[in-house]
Order: structure tokens, then sequence, then C-alpha cells
């Protein structure tokens, strides 16, 4: 039912949003030289790598950290809007229906993050399919831009936010099914609305408790 629901909502999800892909499209031609698309390797389900699709929001060859700071000098200025309303990860439906990801379900991360910073608990993330979006990624989307530091992203994001993402992340997949993934969904939407507003986001308290199980209340301080 989960593999019928992702491709039958992407294909939606793509049809209904083409006016925004001409948007981006446009916007990144007129901003920065180079590919419209940018394929991001990613870690999927098992440890499986795969080549996660995405809007171009920084400029071509910078290098640089596999993390992206709130003031991070290589995304150019359409792209930092890109990032903003998460216009650049609507590529990611066509993940989707190649069957690499999932709509909800743990985001991939970097290999380089996987191979040097994961524990045995965070590889249980692994054990089920990639998603565009999760109460991680909205952990990630509200409280990342607060615990990244400009200096050291990648040092900063693995000590500050990867352990409680990932807590937040295997907490929501004990209890996941179907209507818990479509209130995600919901959740995701506020979720971009309320940080282009400027407002809070507030995680739903049980899948905070339930990250409990994996890190400490201090880690989690930044959501409450």
């Amino acid at each position: 039912m989960k593999r019928a629901f992702d491709i039958i909502i992407s294909i939606f999800v793509l049809i209904g949003t083409s006016p925004l892909f001409l948007l981006a499209i446009v916007g990144i031609k007129l901003s920065s030289k180079g590919a419209v698309f940018y394929r991001a390797m990613r870690v999927g389900q098992g440890g499986t790598p795969f080549a996660m699709y995405k809007f171009r929001s920084m400029h071509v060859s910078t290098g640089g950290s596999v993390i992206t700071a709130a003031n991070d000098t290589r995304v150019f200025g359409f792209g930092a809007f890109l990032r903003k309303s998460k216009i650049d990860e609507l590529p990611q439906f066509l993940n989707v229906l190649r069957g690499d990801m999932s709509i909800i379900g743990p985001r991939p991360e970097d290999p380089k993050i996987v191979t040097d910073h994961y524990t045995d608990w965070m590889i249980k993330t692994l054990d089920v399919r990639p998603g565009i979006s999760s109460p991680g990624a909205i952990y990630y989307y509200g409280y990342g831009e607060h615990l990244i530091d400009d200096a050291d992203p990648e040092g900063s994001y693995v000590q500050n936010l990867l352990p409680p993402k990932l807590a937040v992340e295997l907490a929501y997949l004990q209890r996941a099914n179907f209507w818990s993934d479509l209130g995600v969904a919901i959740q995701t939407a506020l979720a971009i609305f309320k940080v282009i507003a400027g407002r809070p986001i507030r995680l739903p308290q049980r899948d905070l408790d339930g990250a409990l199980n994996w890190v400490s209340a201090a880690q989690l301080q930044a959501s409450r």
C-alpha cells in the first residue's frame, strides 16, 4: 500500500508542481552558470548508494563541506530561496518513482557521514527506504540553522544535529503506518509555511519523548 501511495502521489505532485519546475529552471539559469539539476550521492535502504536529484542551489565546482551552513557562500541568491521553500527537493519525486526513495522516510545522508559517523543504533535508520520528508527532516528544517556552526558545518552537524535527528527518526519508525505518514506529509507542508513566515516549528511530543531512548534530553533541548 505504501509503494502504491508513493507512486500515485508522486505522479500528481510532479504534474501539479510543473509551474514550480519551470520557475526553478528559469531562475537557476538566470542566476548561476551550470546545470539545472544536481545529483547528490546518498546512502539508501540497506546501505545501497544512489543518486538523489535536486535543483542546483550552489555555484558549480565550489567544493567544501558536505553540510550546508546557514550563511554558506556557495549558495547563490535564488538558490537560497529554493532551499528555504524546499522547491529544490521537488525532483526527488522522480527518485520515488524509480524506487530509490519513499515520500515519507528517514532523510538519506551523504556516504561520508554514514561511513565516518554512524553508530550501531544510527544504522537502523537504513532498514527502510529513505524519504523526501520525515519527523527528522522537519527537526532539521526547523532547528538546523541554529545548531550548525558556519565555521565548522560538518563537525557541528555531527555533534549537535545528527544524533537527535536520527533519534527522532527511529522514534517515529516505531509507530509509523499509512495514517501517520499522511500526518507527517501535512506537518511538512505546515512547517514550510511556518519557516517562511518566521514562526517556530513543534514536533509531536511522543516523537521527542521516544527519541530519549537514544539521546539525552539536553541534545533535544533546541526543539522544546
